[in-house]
């Protein structure tokens, strides 16, 4: 039978975890131990407590047994560019660290995690969500109506370890 998971709000005190999941995530990525800041920790910390004063920030997590299991977090897209068009004409979202434990994979975790954060997000008045999908995780945000953008890359550097 399996564990029943609670997905809910995450509160400040649970920013350490939501950090560590992210860690995680970029480990299961392929990403070495040591193309990995040491101090990834306050990095993390320092972005989440900033995005929540000015961005709308929240995290969501799944929690099983007591213990969280999954998390996503998500905030209004700062841009990369002087936004100088009207909110209520584009006002993106932006979904980041989507990371679910091992043990509690392939059980649609993830995707509820994604699917509230996508509520989330248009209720505070995004017009458009956006994420960075990892190739494995491309057709669950595709079974919940991402699809292919505009973006382009051009690698510069080796993408090793």
């Amino acid at each position: 039978m399996p564990i029943p998971i609670t997905i809910r709000i995450s509160s400040p005190t649970e920013d350490a975890v939501i950090a560590q999941h992210f860690y995680c995530m970029w480990r299961d990525l392929g990403v070495s131990e040591n193309n990995i800041q040491p101090n990834w920790l306050d990095i993390s910390l320092d972005f989440i407590q900033a995005a929540r004063q000015t961005l709308n920030y929240q995290p969501f997590v799944a929690e099983a047994e007591g213990n969280i299991v999954g998390s996503v977090s998500g905030q209004r897209f700062a841009g990369l560019y002087p936004w100088i068009v009207s909110p209520d004409h584009r006002q993106y979202g932006y979904i980041w660290g989507v990371y679910v434990e091992p043990a509690y994979r392939n059980q649609g975790v993830a995707t509820q995690l994604t699917q509230l954060m996508v509520d989330y997000l248009q209720g505070i008045g995004c017009t458009k969500v956006v994420l960075n999908a990892a190739p494995k995780a491309r057709s669950l945000y595709q079974k919940l109506g991402f699809g292919e953008s505009n973006l382009m890359e051009l690698n510069l550097v080796s993408q090793e370890g």
